[in-house]
C-alpha cells in the first residue's frame, strides 16, 4: 500500500504509569512515518479511564519523547487546529456522536446492572458459547420500557448496536486483509455510567476530528477493529489506514514484562543508554531497512521508513544487542560530546562511587579514558571513581603483586614516587617512559610494577589506561597516593 505524503499520525498515551517500551516503540514508528512523509506527529492524552489515572504519568511520557528526540507538532502544550488534545476536555465531541448514533438507532441505552452482567458471563462460560459478552437485552426495549427503566435505575450506559450479520474487513498495512464475523462481536459500551466515553468511541471520534490518516498501534488492538470500523460506518465517516504492530517479546518468546527486567524507557535512560542508540534499537524491533543493517543513523531511518517492512512476527528484545549498539554509539562519539553527556548524566543520577561530582572540564577529560570500555554511561563511574575520591580503599592482597613481598612492594612505591616527582612535563608519554625504566632498573616485569602503581592510585585491578590516568590525577596527587599506599602497607604488615 502506498503511503501518501503528509501523513497525520497520533501517539495517544494514557496517564496510567510509566511509558512502556511497547508504547514508545509505537511512538517511534508514528514519528518516523510523520517525518518520512513531511506530515504531522500529534500527541493526544487519552484519560477517560478515570479510575486508573496516575499523577505525573503524562510528564513521564513527555520526558520520554523529549529524551528520544521525538518532537511533536500538535498536542501536549503545542498549539494546533484541533485542540484540546486531552480527552477529558473533549466530552462535547463524544456526546454529539452519541446523540447522532442514538438518533439513527446505532446506539441505545442499557440499564443492566453489574450483578446481571456477572451472572450472564458466568452462564456463557458454562455453556461454552462462541459469542461471549452482552446478550442485547436492552437493545429491543420499547420506548415505554426504556422510560420505565430509566426512572427506576440509578444509572445507565450507552451501547453500540453491532450488526448481527456480515463481515467487517480492513486492509492492514502490516497484516494485509483481515476479516471479522460481525455476529461474534457483542454490543459494546460507548459511554460509561460516569459520563466518560470508552476507548472505542473516543479514539474514533478524535481520530476523525483530528484528521488522522494512519493509526499505528499494538496487535492487541486487532480485536477492536470491527468495533471501530462499524462506528465509522454508523457515523458516515471514512476510517483511517490501520497498522497493527508486532508485540515486543522477551528472549523466551513470552510477552515482555517486569520479570524480564526494565520495561520503562526512562529506566533505560537511568541505566545509561543513549537516545540515538535506543531509537535505533527500538526501530528495529519489528522493522528493518534491508534485513541486515543494524546501525542506522536517525536521518537514514526517517528517509527509508516504510510500514510495509514491518514484520508480523513478534520482535525479541535482546539486551545484549542493545548493549552492543549502545557501546558502538559511545565509541563513535566525539570525546567532548561524550564528556558533556557524562557530566549531565552524573549530575542527574549522582553516582554512589563519587565523593564529589566532576566538573564539565573534568568529565570531558576522563571521557577519553573510558570511551573504548563502555557499554553504557553507567559503566563509567566505577572506572574513574578514584579520580573523584579523597581516599583509596584496598587491602594487602590487592597491593602486593604475584612473586612479590611487602618490602619489595615498598621498594617499588618509593622508586616510582621518586622517579615520577622529577618528570617535566608531567604527561602520559613521560610517565610511561619513566615507569618502564624503573621496572627495568628493578629487574621486574613491567606488568608487576604497573599493577602495583594501578592499585595504589586507583584501588582497582582494572582501571582506565594507567598513564593517562596518572596524568589526570597530577603529580602531587599521585605522590600523595603512593605515599598513602606505603603507609597502609606498613600498617597492615605490623598488625
Amino acid at each position: 500500500m502506498i503511503i501518501s505524503n503528509r501523513a497525520r499520525v497520533r501517539y495517544a498515551p494514557s496517564p496510567t504509569g510509566e511509558p512502556h517500551l511497547g508504547n514508545i516503540r509505537t511512538a517511534i514508528f508514528d514519528w518516523l512515518l510523520a517525518r518520512h512523509t513531511n506530515g504531522k506527529f500529534i500527541v493526544r492524552v487519552e484519560d477517560t479511564d478515570r479510575a486508573r489515572i496516575v499523577d505525573g504519568a503524562i510528564d513521564l511520557q513527555k520526558h520520554s519523547l523529549e529524551w528520544l528526540g521525538l518532537d511533536w507538532d500538535e498536542g501536549l502544550g503545542k498549539d494546533g487546529p484541533f485542540g484540546p488534545y486531552v480527552q477529558s476536555e473533549r466530552l462535547d465531541y463524544y456526546n454529539a456522536a452519541i446523540e447522532s448514533l442514538i438518533r439513527t438507532s446505532d446506539a441505545y441505552k442499557c440499564y443492566c446492572t453489574e450483578e446481571r452482567l456477572a451472572k450472564l458471563r458466568e452462564e456463557q462460560r458454562k455453556q461454552k458459547l462462541s459469542r461471549l459478552g452482552y446478550d442485547g437485552k436492552c437493545r429491543g426495549l420499547s420506548e415505554k420500557e426504556s422510560t420505565e427503566l430509566e426512572a427506576s435505575s440509578d444509572s445507565n450506559v450507552i451501547r453500540f448496536s453491532m450488526p448481527t450479520v456480515g463481515i467487517t474487513v480492513i486492509e492492514d498495512l502490516v497484516r494485509g486483509r483481515i476479516e471479522f464475523d460481525n455476529a461474534l462481536v457483542d454490543d459494546f459500551i460507548l459511554l460509561k455510567a460516569d459520563g466518560f466515553p470508552t476507548y472505542h468511541l473516543a479514539s474514533v471520534v478524535d481520530d476523525k476530528h483530528m484528521q488522522i490518516t494512519h493509526v499505528l498501534r499494538g496487535e492487541e488492538w486487532v480485536s477492536s477493529v470491527p468495533r471501530h470500523i462499524q462506528i465509522y460506518r454508523a457515523l458516515g465517516w471514512e476510517p483511517p489506514i490501520y497498522a497493527h504492530l508486532p508485540t515486543i517479546l522477551a528472549p523466551d518468546k513470552s510477552k515482555l514484562s517486569k520479570r524480564h527486567g526494565a520495561t520503562s524507557v526512562l529506566e533505560y535512560r537511568e541505566m545509561g543508554y543513549l537516545p540515538d542508540a535506543m531509537l535505533n534499537f527500538l526501530s528495529l524491533l519489528g522493522w528493518s531497512l534491508d534485513g541486515e543493517t543494524e546501525i542506522i543513523p536517525r536521518e537514514d531511518i526517517v528517509k527509508h521508513f516504510d510500514p510495509s517492512r514491518i514484520n508480523v512476527a513478534g520482535a525479541v528484545f535482546d539486551i545484549e544487542k542493545l548493549d552492543w549498539m549502545n557501546g558502538y554509539y559511545i565509541r563513535n562519539m566525539e570525546t567532548q560530546e561524550l564528556g558533556d553527556i557524562l557530566f549531565r548524566y552524573w549530575k542527574e543520577f549522582q553516582p554512589k562511587e563519587f565523593e564529589r561530582l566532576p566538573s564539565i572540564e573534568e568529565s570531558r577529560t576522563v571521557a577519553s579514558l573510558v570511551r573504548e570500555r563502555l557499554k553504557t554511561l553507567n559503566d563509567a563511574a566505577p572506572l574513574v571513581a578514584f579520580i573523584f575520591r579523597d581516599s583509596i580503599d584496598y587491602d594487602k592482597g590487592q597491593l602486593i603483586q604475584n612473586d612479590m613481598d611487602v618490602q619489595g612492594t615498598i621498594s617499588i612505591l618509593d622508586a616510582c614516587a621518586e622517579a615520577l616527582s622529577n618528570i617535566e612535563p608531567y604527561s602520559a608519554d613521560s610517565i610511561e617512559r619513566v615507569l618502564r625504566s624503573v621496572a627495568n632498573n628493578k629487574n621486574l616485569k613491567v606488568g608487576q610494577l604497573l599493577g602495583t602503581v594501578r592499585v595504589s592510585t586507583s584501588g582497582q585491578k582494572v582501571s582506565p589506561p594507567l598513564f593517562q590516568s596518572l596524568e589526570i590525577l597530577g603529580k602531587e596527587r599521585v605522590s600523595e597516593l603512593l605515599s598513602n599506599a606505603k603507609s597502609k602497607l606498613l600498617s597492615m604488615s605490623n598488625n
